[in-house]
């Protein structure tokens, strides 16, 4: 049996077809992103493994990221939030080497996490890259910059608040935080346990602990 269609009905179909693309919920999305990044870093992830990651076209991916470098800088963003807890040591009312020694362990426990990729995706993301993703090294190297920065007014805190030694050098002693945190990310990818991870924190912790007033 031929069944003829009239008219309307294919102009309906042809709608349905040209038009918008299914909707999809944006932080979802953005998530599955974060992880195929985390796990293969910036020019390791194609825009095929994103958009099977995705599970949307590359045509919505740029017509909702613009481009593969906003998506990164908006995954970038998504991962600072898994740490925000962590994080927020650092401007909590407790002592300096209580907010580092948080950090340290919550770091150790995020970058062991069997449910994400190893390591940190900041730490040790786009070292070495092309010249013509450079932008988003720089990009990167400024986050890390920026948290060194909030190390380096923690333990100044600390000092004026006394709780720490007033001949710490802030900024060496928080080079040497950020520089154990990059260590661990990097020992977490290949294939360091947590407890191994909190060994290498509780050495760390016991280095400031040196600072202490």
């Amino acid at each position: 049996m031929i069944i003829v269609k009239n008219s309307r009905d294919v102009e309906n179909s042809t709608a349905r077809r040209r038009g918008r693309p299914p909707a999809f919920d944006r932080e979802t999305v953005l998530s599955a992103a974060r992880e195929t990044f985390w796990a293969h870093g910036y020019e390791g992830a194609s825009i095929a493994d994103l958009t099977a990651a995705m599970g949307i076209t590359p045509q919505s991916l740029y017509a909702a990221f613009n481009s593969k470098a906003d998506l990164y800088r908006a995954a970038l963003e998504q991962y600072r939030g898994l740490g925000a807890d962590t994080f927020s040591a650092l401007g909590e009312p407790i002592d300096t080497v209580s907010a580092f020694e948080r950090i340290l362990r919550g770091s150790a426990a995020i970058f062991s996490a069997p449910e994400h990729p190893k390591g940190c995706m900041i730490s040790t993301a786009v070292l070495n890259c092309a010249s013509e993703n450079e932008v988003i090294a720089d990009h990167v190297a400024a986050m890390r910059r920026r948290s060194l920065d909030a190390f380096a007014a923690r333990i100044e805190r600390g000092i004026r608040e006394g709780d720490m030694k007033p001949e710490t050098n802030p900024r060496a002693l928080a080079r040497f935080l950020g520089a154990i945190i990059q260590g661990m990310s990097v020992q977490a990818r290949d294939g360091a346990s947590l407890e191994e991870l909190l060994d290498i924190a509780v050495l760390a912790i016991a280095e400031l602990a040196r600072h202490r007033a």
